[in-house]
């Protein structure tokens, strides 16, 4: 059975404590105001044939630069010049959550085009066999080391056959070359075979959905927000930067935890107050306030159930912090 991308995952939450959160402190990522929305978003971009990931970014940064509030930007998973596409575009301190984006997988629709003809019952088997475990080289053209490295294709499904072109879908892992990947498949066939086409459709939780809008839009949207204050196009298109984390698995805490996770603490048991069913012992999870806000991700140092009956020690180690220290007030020791 054909497996789903990461970012697919449903979340299952164990209530191990109830607390009422502060509202005086912190802020759900949808009651942010439009400048924080912008300090701490992302955008669906499309991008077009011919600019690199990096140039796009920086066009991003360009036209947000009237505004004084967008300072840097960043691109979620590089897409070749030629590929168009889904390409997660990260908004100052969200450019931080980026690499922990890469993890959710990513969704291509390919043209193949063999060198000869094939039955389709053998394109098709040929195909199945890719799914699974695979080994790549990066091709020659690749920004990284030409090292093997095993990379996992979660499905490939073939939408339509004509003659020498192969239309299919595939969802893979990040770092995955589709390109290698046409070629293999050309080795296994025998006739040879090349990439003609490619198109991102899906990376993490960005799809090609009404959000996903072209430089022009976001241009546009800009521009009726600092002519005439219309905001509803750009808050339209701004994603918190919580989204990055909807693949990983959740553990909710109590404000009184919240402040020494920001400055490197590791989350004890007394700490947690939900926490989802399927954590397992060394999980990268992510740590989130009552508001839906990230405080930071680290490993799991036990299974959910152990969290669960655990009156005290370490459950979570805590490896990087998203959240800037103060934000909830201090941890003090009851009298």
């Amino acid at each position: 059975m054909a497996k789903k991308l990461p970012v697919e995952r449903t979340h299952e939450l164990l209530v191990k404590a109830e607390e009422e959160t502060n509202p005086e402190f912190g802020c759900s990522p949808e009651n942010r105001d439009l400048n924080q929305k912008l300090d701490h978003g992302l955008i669906n971009l499309d991008k077009v044939a011919g600019p690199t990931s990096h140039e796009v970014a920086s066009w991003v940064k360009r036209i947000f630069a009237s505004t004084n509030i967008v300072t840097k930007t960043g691109h979620g998973g590089t897409l070749d010049p030629k590929v168009t596409g889904v390409l997660p575009i990260a908004l100052n301190k969200a450019t931080r959550v980026v690499d922990v984006l890469l993890t959710a997988g990513k969704e291509y629709i390919c043209i193949l085009k063999l060198h000869g003809d094939v039955a389709e019952s053998k394109i098709i088997s040929t195909l199945a066999l890719f799914e699974g475990k695979i080994y790549q080289r990066p091709p020659v053209r690749a920004a990284v080391k030409r090292v093997v490295r095993v990379r996992e294709i979660y499905y490939i499904h073939i939408l339509e056959i004509e003659g020498q072109h192969v239309l299919f879908r595939v969802g893979c892992e990040a770092g995955t070359y589709v390109r290698k990947l046409c070629y293999d498949l050309g080795e296994v066939l025998g006739c040879g075979a090349h990439m003609e086409e490619l198109r991102r459709t899906r990376s993490g939780p960005f799809t090609e959905d009404a959000t996903l809008i072209p430089l022009q839009d976001l241009a546009d949207a800009l521009y009726y927000w600092q002519i005439d204050e219309d905001d509803r196009d750009l808050v339209r298109i701004l994603y918190p930067m919580e989204i990055a984390f909807s693949h990983l698995p959740h553990v909710i805490v109590r404000d009184s935890a919240i402040d020494p996770i920001c400055h490197g603490a590791n989350l004890t048991a007394p700490g947690i107050l939900k926490l989802d069913r399927d954590i397992k012992k060394e999980d990268v999870v992510g740590i989130f306030s009552q508001k839906n806000e990230i405080i930071a991700i680290g490993k799991s140092l036990a299974n959910a159930q152990d969290m669960m009956d655990a009156q005290n020690g370490f459950m979570v180690e805590t490896s990087r912090v998203f959240m800037d220290p103060l934000t909830y007030p201090k941890w003090q020791k009851k009298p």
